[in-house]
């Protein structure tokens, strides 16, 4: 590993790690009554394994961490897979019917190559973009008010301008001007889930966090509503 990259890696890790921080105990003191959580989790980009076990190790991290009543994990390989556009929008849709829109929340997390165009969907021969403002509209139909929404790959912070609000809290690995690290097909994680994922979410105590060259400059936006619901339960 280079330098550049070690660099990139251990500060992509301290934001990664203030983001989830901030995630997991900005609601120590939340209402008792917890609300119902369901996790969809995407890997889109089946042209590399990484996508698959991200998304697959995102969900069942997320889930334990928030108590999840629902999980739905899809992705694609390279050969083909059901994580599609058209199947996402309709995946968020039967699952709405299932929640009360008005009080539980909904965890998204989206794994992928990206551009600032979008995210690149790849299915074995099957390849479009999920854009910004057709996920925009994806939740907007769902009718749930309180969602996160989790994007890990490279210029994902362009959706943030059309999702992010009071009532949605977005959070990707890079802004809308870089890339991100750690796309290799044999990884189990990108360099942003390892860092979110797998180290933050894990935590359960707090820890000295320190400020670094941010390369990829992950972001988190909006969520202002959403945040005093989120306790974490283990």
């Amino acid at each position: 590993m280079t330098f550049g990259a070690f660099i990139s890696r251990v500060s992509g890790a301290l934001i990664a790690g203030s983001l989830a921080f901030t995630l997991i105990f900005a609601a120590v003191h939340a209402a008792e009554d917890q609300r119902k959580v369901t996790v969809v989790s995407f890997g889109l980009f089946g042209g590399q394994g990484v996508f698959r076990r991200e998304a697959t190790g995102a969900a069942e991290i997320v889930a334990n961490r928030f108590g999840a009543d629902q999980v739905v994990v899809r992705f694609n390989t390279k050969t083909g897979g059901d994580a599609t556009v058209e199947a996402l929008a309709a995946t968020l849709q039967a699952e709405a019917k299932k929640m009360n829109g008005d009080r539980d929340i909904l965890f998204l997390i989206l794994t992928s190559h990206g551009s600032q165009e979008g995210l690149a969907v790849n299915a074995g021969r099957s390849a479009e973009t999920l854009k910004p403002s057709n996920l925009a509209v994806m939740l907007k139909r769902t009718g749930i008010r309180y969602k996160v929404i989790i994007i890990s790959a490279c210029y994902s912070g362009v959706f943030i301008p059309p999702i992010a609000d009071a009532d949605t809290l977005v959070i990707t690995a890079a802004d809308a001007n870089h890339s991100s690290f750690g796309c290799e097909d044999k990884a189990k994680w990108t360099y942003f889930g390892d860092a979110f994922f797998n180290t933050a979410l894990r935590q359960t105590s707090k820890r000295e966090l320190r400020q670094g060259f941010e390369p990829s400059h992950p972001q988190m936006a909006g969520g202002g509503n959403v945040e005093p619901l989120l306790v974490a339960r283990r």
